[in-house]
């Protein structure tokens, strides 16, 4: 009567075993896992964190710096280089568009009543995307809701209606929805994202946007938007989605005086754009702007470095931006957006892996890349391009670990890897976090649509399975209202101003760890009999099958 009890804990004590066995890594990459440290990375932010490197912009001296920062970083631990012409760089041609707040004019015309003449930064923030030094517009506004097209959700804002010619008004996200059928539920799709917008209004002939901001639902506050955009913005040169003469926000309470002309407020319209049936109007309004640019074309450069592997062909790639937002002359106070935390914290991870990948005597299974990118900031310009001029095919790749925004606050009990759950790496990543005796958080919601909004993104268009691995909200010795406090304030205090800097008082004790999760799960990829794959129906299961076919 015991015997058969006895079989079975004997099955799953070999079952646990193999497990283990599995997760295991070779002695010798074991040490350069665990070689991995925080002392490290608390150099490499400061030092790319510092004034000498000027808020690290694409273009500018401090990003030219930071690129070869990092060149030289790769270069002592021994890399082969990955870019142009045998060198570390890959060149990504880009245009910078800068609005000149000054010359730049927005007015709404009522057909009845006066102009209400708009400020630039106070009320709205606009970009021109045809890349030319000035551009008008008088034309009529036309209300289309979220400014979706979505036929897999029997979901047309745009059915009906014409905005040839025209500014298209839209609200921020996508209809709010409890089915995770219907645009992902809560979780915000790419629809919701402002870059969507902006190329669907261009795909239907729209010579402007105006998107309304409201900051709980968009997740960051106007200063955020007014931050980003008072600056240089730019694009990949001849991007054939960039066609909007005015890529614009608006402040909530402009969208309240603007919808007013048709007996709504902000409030009330963003409601009716999530019912079904929501009909486009015309508004009795028309956008009469006149925006002023400096225009200049030039070059930028994702950095990128490899170890060849025993076995190409299940290649792991480790990305992480280095750019942020340079120097704004025009603030009082501190002008240099140091990036500290974002994204110095993921450039460093990148940096200390590599050497740690580098420092042992085993190679690894498969080829490792490491991509430090530029033009994040920009809307994800630097990894869009390495996505389309990989120095490997796409279906060579198995997996992409991207870093970003890492905040320095001690040792860790957690790690987060949202979207994970999306791909068939997902069971290997439970395992690996139970023996390295962290809480894996599985993300639940992405009410912000966080997915779409780093690096990680960029490849997963291209059809490699990638997402951003973090820390979870368990930090030692701290309860998760601790954590969310913390990240509270660097969201409304810190997030995209000259706020984020180095401080003396960083931890780097954590992000140390989730570099050595990265490292043996990038590892244990390599060394699995199958590449990483998207689950059936995943919207980026057909990039993958179409990159397979090239």
């Amino acid at each position: 009567m015991r015997l058969l009890p006895l079989c079975f804990s004997a099955f799953l004590l070999a079952t646990t075993l193999h497990a283990q066995a599995d997760l295991a890594l070779p002695t010798a990459a074991q040490a350069e896992a665990r070689s991995i440290d925080a002392q490290r990375l608390r150099e490499h932010v400061k030092t790319l964190s510092s004034d000498a490197f000027e808020g690290r912009a694409p273009g500018q001296p401090g990003g030219e710096k930071a690129a070869q920062y990092v060149a030289n970083a790769f270069k002592a631990a021994g890399l082969e280089p990955a870019g142009d012409n045998g060198t570390y760089f890959q060149k990504v041609p880009l245009v910078g568009v800068k609005t000149r707040a000054a010359e730049t004019k927005f007015a709404l015309v009522p057909e009845k009543g006066e102009p209400m003449n708009l400020t630039f930064g106070t009320d709205y923030v606009t970009n021109n995307q045809t890349h030319t030094e000035s551009a008008d517009i008088d034309a009529p506004i036309v209300f289309v809701g979220h400014g979706i097209v979505a036929p897999e959700y029997g979901w047309d804002d745009y059915k009906g209606i014409d905005v040839e010619g025209k500014v298209a008004l839209v609200v921020v996200n996508e209809p709010a929805s409890d089915d995770p059928k219907f645009f992902n539920g809560k979780s915000l799709t790419y629809y919701g994202r402002w870059t969507y917008k902006f190329e669907e209004a261009g795909r239907h002939g729209a010579v402007g946007v105006l998107i309304v901001h409201r900051s709980d639902l968009a997740s960051y506050g106007w200063q955020v938007v007014q931050n980003s955009w008072s600056g240089e913005h730019s694009y990949l040169r001849n991007d054939p989605d960039a066609r909007l003469k005015a890529a614009s926000w608006i402040q909530h309470s402009v969208a309240d005086k603007l919808l007013a002309s048709i007996g709504m407020t902000a409030d009330e319209a963003i409601v009716a754009s999530d019912k079904r049936g929501f009909t486009g109007r015309d508004l009795p309004v028309r956008l009469k702007a006149h925006v002023a640019s400096d225009i200049h074309n030039y070059e930028s450069a994702n950095v990128i470095a490899k170890i060849t592997g025993a076995k190409p062909g299940h290649d792991v790639l480790y990305t992480g931006h280095y750019d942020h937002f340079g120097i704004d002359r025009t603030r009082t106070g501190d002008p240099v957006f140091h990036g500290a935390a974002d994204n110095a914290t993921g450039t460093a991870i990148v940096l200390e892996m590599a050497r740690a990948f580098a420092s042992g005597k085993v190679q690894p299974p498969s080829t490792v890349i490491f991509a430090a990118v530029t033009g994040e900031e920009q809307g994800l310009l630097g990894s869009q391009y390495l996505g389309t001029h990989l120095p490997v095919p796409a279906r060579e790749v198995s997996l992409d670990l991207n870093y970003d925004e890492l905040l320095p606050l001690g040792d860790v009990a957690s790690v987060s890897a949202g979207g994970a759950q999306r791909t068939t790496v997902y069971p290997l990543i439970e395992s690996l976090a139970k023996k390295d005796s962290l809480e894996l958080r599985k993300g639940g919601v992405d009410a912000s649509g966080g997915y779409y909004r780093s690096d990680h993104f960029s490849l997963a268009r291209v059809g490699i399975p990638a997402f951003s691995v973090g820390q979870g909200s368990k930090f030692v010795g701290h309860d998760e209202a601790w954590a969310r406090t913390q990240e509270k304030d660097f969201n409304e205090n810190k997030y995209h101003t000259p706020a984020d800097i180095y401080s003396d008082s960083m931890d780097f004790t954590g992000n140390a760890r989730i570099a050595r999760f990265g490292f043996e799960l990038g590892w244990l990829v390599m060394n699995q009999p199958k590449r990483v794959e998207w689950l059936n129906g995943d919207e980026f299961a057909a990039a993958r099958r179409k990159s397979d076919a090239q």
